[in-house]
C-alpha cells in the first residue's frame, strides 16, 4: 500500500469539519484573528469539572503504593483552593509550586487555578538561589513545596518579600516557621482524599484569556523568563493526542475507531517533570481530559519504569528520547512484560532517526512519536507519529490545524519550502508574553507570531525539520542549558580568564555540556575543582561533563565572539 492514502490537508479537513469534535472557529485574541478548537473547554476549571463528572471512580494518580481516584483528586484540589482563598489569595495572585513528581503536585496546581491564581511551577532541580529568583520574580504570595525543596529554601525564604504563606508536603522534621504549615494538615494522606468532605468550587469567574500559568524558561541573558500562559493556551492542547491517532488512521486509509466505553483504562507513565510544560500540559492535563491513569515516577530509573509499565499495564511512555533509548537498551528489558505499550512518544531534545527503527523493532505494537514545542507554545505545537514518523524520521511533524508555521529570512521575508531560516509560529497555544519582561516580550512576540530562535525548513506538505538553534542553548535529555549561564558561573571562579560552553552529541541524552577554559596567567585549577564550583552555583544537569584547558585566550572572530565551532575538535 502506498503512503499516504489521504493527504495531510484532506485529513485535517475531514477531522475539523463542522459538527466534528475537532471543529474549528475563528476568534480574536489580543487583536489577532486566531483559529481555535470550537468545542475545547474554555478554561482548565471546566476541564477539571468535566473530568470529575465523567471519570470520578476511576483511578487517576498512582505513586508507588499510593493511589487516588478522579473524585479523590478533585476533592483535595477544591480543599486547597478554599484554603488559598481563606489565606487571602485573589484572582491573578501567583502560587508557586516547588516539588518533584508527587500526587500533591497536581492537587496544588489545580487548587491554585480553581482559586483564580496563576499557578507558577518552579524547577525542582534548581538550587536555592535559582528557586529564590523564581519566587521573587513571580512575586508569589504562596509557596507549596515538598520537604526537600523546603529544606533547600529554609534559610532564604525571608528574602522573598511577597511570600506570605508556605505549605510543605512530606516534611520530615520541624518546619520551624510560623508561616509554614504541613500540606497534610489540609488534605490528609493521598489514600484518604476520596473521603474528604465534598465542597462547592470557589466562586471565581474565569475566562479563556485569563492568565493561568507561569512556566520558567531560560533566556540567553542567563536569567530565567516566565512564560505567561492563559487558560486557552492550556486547553487547546487537550485532545491533541487523540487527534493524531485519528489523523494516522485517515492517512493509512483505515476507518476511524469508535469510542468503546468498556475498553480498559489507558495509562500513562509520567517520567518527565510536572514542572515542564510537557509534564503538565501534555501529560497531566492530557490524561485528565481523556480519563486515563497517570503513573508517577519520583525520579527516572529505567528498570523501575519497566516494573511500573508491567504492574500498571502502562499504554504510553516516553517524554524525551533519553527515556526511550534507556528502556530499549536496558539489559533487564526481557525480564518484563511491556506488551501493554501502545505508544512511545517524546520531544524536547534532538532524536536520532535510528530511534524510530529501534522502537518499531523492539515494540512492534507501539507507535513511535515525536513532537516539537516550547514553554512559549504550552508544549505541543507539532505532532508526528506512526507511519508519518517512519517515513520522515528526521522531521518533527506538521503543525496542529489551529496553528501556523513559517520560515523567515534575516530580512523578514517568508522563505519557500525547502529553504532554511528562523521558525516563526502562531496559534491559540502561544503564550501572551514573558512575566514582567516587556522588552523580551516585544522582541520575541511580533504581530501574533512567536520568533522561536530555531533554524528550520518546511517541506511541501508542511512538515517541519529543525535544522539548528539560533539561540545559544544545549538540550540535555529535555532540559534546557543556556551556555551563557554556565559560562558566567565559570567566570566567577578566580582562576578563570576565558570560558565557552558547547554541546557534545550524546547517544541517548541528545547533548551534554562541555566547557573549554583558559586560566589566568599563573593561576591553577583542576577540572574537578571547576566542576565542583559550577555545581555549587547551578543545578546538577548544567555542570559540564568535561572541561578542557586551552592556553591563552579562546579563538574569536572579528566581532570578538568566541568561535565555538572551532572548539569541538578539542573533544574528538
Amino acid at each position: 500500500m502506498s503512503w499516504p492514502v489521504v493527504s495531510l490537508a484532506r485529513a485535517h479537513a475531514l477531522l475539523t469539519a463542522p459538527g466534528s469534535p475537532f471543529e474549528i472557529e475563528e476568534v480574536t485574541i489580543r487583536g489577532v484573528p486566531t483559529r481555535v478548537w470550537k468545542h475545547a473547554p474554555p478554561t482548565l476549571r471546566e476541564a477539571f469539572v468535566a473530568a470529575r463528572a465523567a471519570h470520578g471512580p476511576k483511578t487517576f494518580l498512582v505513586y508507588e503504593d499510593e493511589r487516588t481516584t478522579y473524585e479523590g483528586f478533585a476533592r483535595a484540589a477544591i480543599v486547597v483552593a478554599h484554603a488559598l482563598r481563606q489565606a487571602g489569595v485573589v484572582k491573578g495572585d501567583r502560587v508557586a509550586i516547588a516539588m518533584r513528581n508527587l500526587p500533591e503536585w497536581p492537587v496544588a496546581f489545580y487548587g491554585a487555578l480553581l482559586a483564580g491564581a496563576i499557578a507558577t511551577p518552579l524547577n525542582a532541580w534548581w538550587t536555592a538561589g535559582e528557586l529564590v529568583y523564581g519566587l521573587e520574580d513571580s512575586g508569589a504570595r504562596v509557596l507549596i513545596a515538598d520537604g526537600e525543596r523546603f529544606e533547600r529554601l529554609r534559610g532564604r525564604l525571608s528574602s522573598c518579600g511577597a511570600l506570605e504563606r508556605v505549605w510543605v508536603a512530606r516534611a520530615s522534621g520541624d518546619l520551624g516557621k510560623p508561616s509554614a504549615a504541613r500540606f497534610e494538615d489540609l488534605v490528609g494522606p493521598v489514600d484518604g482524599w476520596a473521603a474528604l468532605p465534598e465542597q462547592a468550587l470557589p466562586d471565581v469567574p474565569l475566562q479563556p484569556e485569563d492568565d493561568a500559568t507561569i512556566f520558567y524558561t531560560s533566556g540567553t541573558t542567563g536569567n530565567s523568563k516566565g512564560a505567561l500562559g492563559t487558560h486557552r493556551n492550556a486547553t487547546c492542547i487537550l485532545g491533541t493526542g487523540a487527534f493524531s491517532v485519528l489523523r494516522n488512521c485517515l492517512r493509512r486509509g483505515d476507518p476511524l475507531p469508535q469510542p468503546d466505553p468498556n475498553a480498559p483504562q489507558k495509562a500513562a507513565l509520567l517520567s518527565v517533570p510536572f514542572f515542564h510544560v510537557t509534564g503538565c500540559h501534555a501529560v497531566l492535563n492530557g490524561t485528565l481530559h481523556t480519563g486515563g491513569k497517570l503513573v508517577l515516577m519520583h525520579h527516572w530509573d529505567p528498570e523501575r519504569a519497566m516494573q511500573l509499565i508491567e504492574r500498571e499495564r502502562v499504554t504510553s511512555a516516553g517524554g524525551v528520547p533519553t527515556i526511550a533509548w534507556q528502556i530499549i537498551e536496558h539489559p533487564a528489558r526481557p525480564k518484563y512484560d511491556l506488551s501493554s505499550l501502545e505508544s512511545m512518544a517524546y520531544g524536547g531534545a534532538p532524536a536520532a532517526p535510528e530511534l524510530v527503527r529501534r522502537i518499531r523493532e523492539v515494540f512492534p505494537t507501539s507507535a513511535p512519536g515525536i513532537g516539537w514545542g516550547m514553554s512559549e507554545t504550552s508544549s505541543t505545537f507539532t505532532g508526528h507519529s506512526a507511519e508519518d514518523y517512519v517515513h520522515r524520521p528526521d522531521s518533527s511533524g506538521p503543525a496542529l490545524p489551529v496553528c501556523d508555521m513559517k520560515v523567515v529570512a534575516p530580512d523578514g521575508s517568508t522563505l519557500p519550502a525547502g529553504e532554511v531560516g528562523e521558525l516563526w509560529v502562531r496559534g491559540p497555544n502561544v503564550v501572551r508574553g514573558y512575566w514582567n519582561k516587556p522588552e523580551a516580550t516585544a522582541a520575541t512576540f511580533v504581530d501574533g507570531w512567536l520568533r522561536t530562535g530555531d533554524l528550520a525548513r518546511l517541506d511541501d506538505e508542511g512538515f517541519v525539520f529543525i535544522v539548528d538553534r539560533m539561540k545559544d542553548m544545549i538540550i540535555r535529555g529535555g532540559e534546557n542549558i543556556y551556555c551563557i549561564e554556565v559560562e558566567d558561573a565559570l567566570y566567577r571562579h578566580p582562576a578563570v580568564m576565558d570560558a565557552a560552553l558547547i554541546g557534545l552529541p550524546h547517544h541517548s541524552l541528545g547533548e551534554e555540556p562541555a566547557a573549554v577554559v583558559a586560566l589566568k596567567p599563573g593561576a591553577q585549577a583542576t577540572e574537578a575543582e571547576l566542576r565542583a564550583h559550577v555545581a555549587g552555583l547551578l543545578a546538577a544537569f548544567k555542570v559540564p561533563v568535561r572541561i578542557v584547558f586551552q592556553p591563552g585566550t579562546l579563538p574569536r572572530n572579528a566581532n570578538g565572539k568566541i568561535m565555538k565551532k572551532d572548539l569541538k575538535a578539542l573533544f574528538q
